[in-house]
C-alpha cells in the first residue's frame, strides 16, 4: 500500500480507494488488450501461412529467419521451438506462443517476405502508411501494450500512466486490423466508464 499511501498523503480510506480503483481499471484493460493480441496474432499467422504454409511453425526457413538465443534476451527462435515441441497443430502453437513473439515478429528483418507485400492487406486501416511506417507502428503499439499488460498481470500500480492514452493505442491496433472487431471491442469494454470514475 505504500505507492497508494505516498501519493494520497497517508490517507488510508483514499489510498485503500485508489487500490481498488486501480485493480477494477487493470482488469477492465485485460478485454480489449486481449482483442488486440487475438486480433494482431491472427494477422500473423495468416501472413505465416500463406508465405510458409499452415504448418508454418514447424518450417525451417521460418525458424532461420528468426534471431539466433542470446544470454539473457528474449528469443523468438527458442519461444517458436519450444512450443512447437509441446504442441501437434499450429493453432494450439499460435494459441500459445508469448505475447512478445508476436511483437517480434514486426522488426525490419522481416519486411522483404513479410510486411511490405503483405501487410496493408492484413492491416487496411493503415493503408495511407509505407508499409515500413505502419509495420514500425504495429510494433511499437505491441510493445506499449505488452508493457502494460505486464504491470497489469503482476498486480502493479497503474494509475500513473497516461491510461486514456493506452485504451486509444488498444483501440487504433484492433480497429487497424478490424473495424468489425473494434466495433466488439468497444461493446465489450468498461475501462472508458472506469477511467472516467477515477478517484
Amino acid at each position: 500500500m505504500s505507492t497508494y499511501l505516498k501519493v494520497t498523503s497517508g490517507d488510508e480510506g483514499r489510498a485503500l480507494e485508489l487500490y481498488g480503483w486501480n485493480a477494477r481499471i487493470s482488469a477492465a484493460i485485460m478485454v480489449p488488450s486481449h482483442l488486440a493480441e487475438v486480433t494482431t496474432r491472427n494477422a500473423v499467422d495468416e501472413v505465416l501461412t500463406d508465405v510458409y504454409g499452415p504448418s508454418w511453425p514447424w518450417d525451417h526457413t521460418l525458424e532461420g529467419s528468426l534471431p539466433p538465443a542470446r544470454p539473457h534476451r528474449y528469443s523468438p527462435r527458442k519461444d517458436l521451438v519450444s512450443t512447437r515441441e509441446r504442441l501437434v497443430s499450429t493453432g494450439q502453437v499460435v494459441a500459445d506462443l508469448s505475447f512478445v513473439f508476436w511483437e517480434h515478429m514486426f522488426t525490419a528483418r522481416h519486411d522483404g517476405r513479410l510486411w511490405t507485400p503483405h501487410i496493408t492487406t492484413l492491416f487496411p486501416g493503415g493503408h495511407q502508411e509505407a508499409p515500413g511506417v505502419l509495420r514500425n507502428r504495429v510494433r511499437q503499439d505491441l510493445e506499449t501494450i505488452r508493457r502494460l499488460r505486464n504491470r497489469v498481470a503482476h498486480h502493479e500500480p497503474i494509475f500513473t500512466r497516461n491510461l486514456a492514452a493506452d485504451l486509444r493505442t488498444i483501440f487504433d491496433l484492433i480497429e487497424m486490423r478490424s473495424p468489425e472487431t473494434a466495433d466488439l471491442a468497444r461493446i465489450l469494454e468498461d475501462a472508458t466508464q472506469i477511467l472516467s470514475e477515477r478517484p
